[in-house]
């Protein structure tokens, strides 16, 4: 059984991951808004370099976010989406539904500017 100490520690992993998240989505949802309705700008490229760079860091650390190691410290229940507060069928494929939107918008954005 966790210490209620742990458990704080998880809330803020888990609330700091899906804060993080989000960005991320934003960022890659901004990229294909951008493709489809022809909205490159300077965000556009910030948001495909901020992605890029989670993908490097993830490829790193074995497909892995860094915050679920650290996750992994204060709870015995590893479950899909325990490090993370997504729906449990959202978090076990997180990354195949974002990385091809991701390629998708990206795809766009390099037709708009070719």
């Amino acid at each position: 059984m966790e210490k209620v100490s742990d458990l704080r520690k998880l809330h803020i992993v888990k609330l700091t991951h899906t804060i993080i998240w989000c960005i991320f989505v934003a960022a890659i949802l901004y990229v294909c808004y951008a493709g489809v309705f022809n909205k490159v700008n300077r965000l556009v490229w910030w948001c495909i370099g901020a992605v890029v760079f989670e993908g490097i860091v993830l490829l790193i650390n074995k497909w892995r976010c860094p915050l679920t190691s650290v996750a992994y410290k204060y709870t015995e229940n590893h479950h899909a989406g325990f490090d993370i507060y997504l729906p449990a069928w959202l978090a076990e494929h997180n990354k195949a539904i974002f990385t091809s939107l991701f390629f998708i918008g990206l795809a766009l954005v390099i037709w708009r500017i070719v």
